[in-house]
């Protein structure tokens, strides 16, 4: 998740890290914070560098447990740009352009405004996935392309200079896959929401949460039940509170069978600051303790590039590259 906003939101963190926590039970998992990729649009460093920071904490106090997994920044780990850049040698300019996301934010902003980093981040993700060796990628349903595109700068690699990479495969998790804005819940939670009280942000205080869910957009009628299209309001609220509690939507509905809007608001709000509360005070202890979490991090990227290293040697070696003389 890039370090793009002050804080990563409800979305991120029902959609995926709590997905992400349950992987480390079974697997041995790398987590890392995107920050290469957070330039491909025009950014203010002091803010790129403190959003890195916290984006890190959030990780650990919602469950990403450094010890067990290898937790990392991006930039730390200089193996993964340098494995793009062979990645982006052997990417075609029509594969390339043909990128969903690259479409989309180059007819926003123009080509002229939409930067070269912006074309190539695909190779520098498939570079990010491939320097571990994965068997699975856990992604959501908007970054299968960018696998697709992985899968296939693998193949291409091992038939022309060998067996190298292993194919990994995505893991797109079933549950809790997507939360919609509180005021447009028509519309995916993102960081770029028109209005700021259609997110709900880890960071945010108790009060702030609480206004937020009582303040969010419902729906003609009084009753509740999930209608993604006739309902949109109250099927995203539900999903949010079976998402954050692990109650089924069938048995929330039957709960609040004929009652109002109000009373599942008022619920609604105070199991998410149940939820949320807890992962937001972690944050803040671990903020105020740089060093230490500076120390997990520089823990994490050691670690990181041994598997990386082993991996970019491999790769040098078999595109033919001069191997540097001892000093």
């Amino acid at each position: 998740m890039q370090p793009s906003g002050e804080s990563l939101h409800l979305g991120n963190y029902v959609g995926a890290l709590v997905n992400w926590v349950k992987t480390q039970e079974q697997y041995e998992a790398f987590f890392f914070i995107p920050d290469l990729h957070g330039i491909t649009v025009p950014h203010d460093p002091q803010a790129l560098r403190e959003r890195t920071r916290n984006t890190a904490a959030q990780f650990i106090a919602g469950g990403i447990d450094p010890d067990r997994s290898t937790l990392f920044v991006q930039s730390h780990v200089p193996e993964h740009a340098q494995l793009a850049w062979v990645l982006t040698c052997m990417t075609g300019m029509g594969e390339a352009a043909r990128m969903t996301q690259f479409k989309d934010k180059s007819a926003k902003q123009g080509a002229e405004a939409s930067s070269v980093g912006l074309l190539s981040y695909p190779m520098l993700m498939a570079a990010d996935i491939l320097l571990y060796q994965p068997h699975g990628v856990p992604v959501g349903d908007d970054q299968k392309q960018h696998v697709e595109l992985t899968r296939n700068l693998a193949q291409r690699f091992n038939y022309r200079f060998g067996e190298t990479f292993r194919v990994p495969e995505p893991f797109i998790p079933e549950v809790g896959a997507r939360i919609y804005d509180l005021q447009e819940p028509t519309a995916k939670m993102s960081k770029s929401a028109s209005s700021p009280n259609g997110l709900i942000n880890i960071n945010d205080s108790d009060t702030k949460i609480a206004k937020k869910i009582k303040s969010a957009v419902t729906d003609d009628g009084t009753e509740i039940r999930f209608d993604r299209e006739q309902k949109p309001g109250v099927s995203n609220l539900l999903s949010i509170y079976s998402a954050v509690t692990g109650k089924s939507i069938p048995e929330l509905v039957a709960e609040y069978q004929g009652k109002m809007y109000g009373h599942l608001k008022v619920d609604l709000a105070e199991v998410v600051v149940a939820r949320i509360g807890p992962v937001r005070d972690r944050t803040l202890e671990l903020l105020d303790d740089p060093g230490e979490l500076d120390r997990l991090l520089a823990k994490g990227a050691a670690k990181a590039r041994h598997t990386a290293a082993t991996t970019l040697a491999e790769v040098y070696d078999k595109v033919g590259f001069l191997p540097a003389a001892p000093v």
